[in-house]
């Protein structure tokens, strides 16, 4: 169902890679079917939990991106890691994952645990989170996206 990556002898990363990636990565582009079958794709913030294998990202109750993820759940989500130079100072080496999947809304009794849990990725304390939670946390909701298809790769820009 899913493609396999061309190259993939030189360019894939490992499993482990690519959640690692996942999971220290600050922003992510998240891509859905827009409005008259046009991609739109956006960045945000996330987090990963790796212990459930799923991304989860906050979001306003409505928008484009709300609807689109109504209309058809199917998104694909990609991270990039920092250039790392290693022999040539020019031509930076840069990881990448990317992520296929179904977004859904979590259902209400989650809400404030995961928009905790994903606040603290951001936030320098604990105190900072609880008073945005309680100021904001009625006009955000947190999707989930299950993870269906992952790959991670490395390429050198050059």
């Amino acid at each position: 169902m899913f493609r396999k990556m061309r190259r993939a002898d030189k360019k894939a990363i490992s499993n482990e890679d690519t959640i690692k990636l996942l999971k220290e990565g600050r922003r992510g582009v998240l891509a859905v079917a827009g409005d008259d079958d046009y991609p739109y794709a956006f960045p945000i913030n996330y987090y990963y939990d790796e212990k459930e294998g799923k991304i989860y990202f906050h979001s306003a109750l409505a928008g484009h991106k709300v609807d689109a993820m109504k209309r058809n759940p199917k998104v694909c989500f990609t991270v990039f890691g920092e250039p790392e130079i290693r022999d040539l100072d020019w031509a930076p080496y840069v990881r990448s994952a990317v992520c296929f999947g179904k977004a859904q809304p979590i259902g209400k009794d989650e809400l404030v645990a995961k928009l905790k849990t994903f606040a603290m990725k951001y936030y320098p304390d604990e105190k900072l989170v609880d008073e945005g939670v309680a100021s904001s946390g009625r006009a955000v909701q947190m999707f989930e996206i299950e993870i269906e298809h992952m790959s991670g790769k490395e390429v050198q820009e050059r």
